[in-house]
């Protein structure tokens, strides 16, 4: 079986994604569910969401250890750790810290790190991360609140938060083939290497070249490159439509253009940051009343940040985004228990954590892609209740997500 560790919850359901995408029987664990043997019997991957991304480092490490420990225990003899095509991370971590705890526990001498998302406009080319046509350190990532990229390549951001070297490959020996790329992996002395990828066919032939590795490291890209099995038979099963409901709380410019092409036809409402702040529980009281004041055949959005000028890091010496995210987490509970909500998409992936974690959900079943790096999924939650839920990493997605997700579904 193939075991994953991914840094976020939007982050893991991408990976399943592109892992079912290559034939395998797949699911996505909350944290630290087991999903019972006989589930795991039936599966080829199996992903450990985790939401360690922007925890603290010490924390991120034990958690991720631990990770690591139930895989290999259900099996894992390949381990795959996830993290952001855009590679989200301070000089602290958490991406090194993890990536060396997991390298020494499975005595991986060599390990690639491949970030790149093609679909997505993720590349790499001579080290240097790309967010389509723009060095990471220009794009939106740098005004990132929490990881802000203000550099663009990957040894350079690598290097400060791990002891050992790290090393790059570049796109003249990809080009040559897996067998080309194995032989420069296994000549380089360096612990990480930075492998060029700038379309689907380089992550084929650098996932050949790594198919006996006990350690993977990248965004959900690299897994193209996994050895193709037959297709699973599809187990998915629609959830009955009682209710819609989008929650964003990334604060991207991808979705802010997906809330104003969802304004133009659906009712938007901002989190008042104020009110998150020093009374949550009345502001999760009226966004709760106004999502069910919309009727049916209405998809409500409610968001934390429509533009760069909503984005507030404190108020009245606070800090905004837990507060928003506890709300928006609250405001998911409220309506799955309350107001028959059962389709729900969430935006941002510390939001979708949250969600995912105040729904009580412990599975999440792979559906329908919607688009890259996003799909439905199916859950129950600890109340007993089905929902569809779509997690979604705050930079990804069409402008019309989020009124044109749901017809996957239909």
């Amino acid at each position: 079986m193939l075991g994953a560790i991914a840094d976020d919850f939007t982050g893991a359901t991408d990976l399943a994604i592109t892992v079912r995408r290559n034939g395998y029987r797949v699911a996505v664990a909350i944290e630290d569910h087991d999903p019972g043997a006989q589930a795991r019997a039936g599966l080829d991957a199996l992903v450990i969401a985790l939401k360690t991304r922007t925890a603290p480092v010490d924390e991120a490490v034990r958690t991720s250890r631990a990770a690591l420990e139930r895989l290999r225990q259900w099996g894992a003899r390949q381990v795959y750790v996830k993290y952001c095509s855009t590679f989200d991370s301070t000089d602290q971590g958490n991406i090194g810290p993890v990536l060396d705890a997991v390298a020494d526990e499975l005595g991986a001498e060599r390990v690639v790190v491949a970030p790149s998302l093609p679909a997505n406009g993720r590349t790499v080319y001579h080290g240097h991360l790309f967010v389509g046509g723009d060095l990471l350190e220009h794009s939106s990532m740098r005004h990132h609140p929490l990881t802000p990229m203000t550099r663009s390549r990957i040894a350079d951001l690598l290097r400060p938060q791990t002891p050992h070297a790290v090393a790059e490959l570049h796109h003249e020996t990809v080009r040559q083939g897996p067998e080309a790329v194995r032989a420069a992996l296994a000549a380089e002395s360096a612990r990480y290497v930075v492998v060029d990828t700038i379309d689907d066919e380089d992550l084929r032939v650098l996932g050949a070249a790594v198919s006996d590795n006990p350690l993977l490291s990248g965004g959900s890209g690299l897994a193209c490159g996994l050895p193709a099995r037959e297709s699973p038979a599809d187990d998915w099963q629609s959830i009955p439509d009682t209710g819609r409901v989008v929650l964003c709380g990334s604060a991207s410019a991808t979705t802010g253009r997906q809330i104003a092409t969802a304004a133009r036809s659906q009712p938007v409402r901002r989190v008042d940051p104020r009110a998150a702040v020093h009374e949550p529980d009345a502001e999760v009281e009226r966004i709760v009343d106004w999502v069910r004041a919309q009727g049916s055949g209405r998809v409500p959005v409610v968001y934390a940040a429509g533009e760069p000028a909503d984005v507030l890091s404190e108020v009245d010496g606070q800090p905004v985004a837990p507060a928003v995210e506890k709300v928006l987490a609250l405001t998911a509970q409220r309506l799955v228990s309350e107001a028959g909500v059962t389709r729900l998409l969430a935006a941002g992936g510390e939001t979708s954590g949250a969600i995912v974690r105040a729904l009580g959900v412990g599975l999440l079943r792979i559906g329908p892609e919607i688009a890259p790096g996003i799909c439905w999924s199916g859950a129950v939650t600890d109340g007993g209740q089905e929902v569809a839920l779509a997690l979604k990493s705050g930079n990804f997605g069409p402008d019309d997500l989020f009124t044109s997700a749901w017809d996957r579904l239909a």
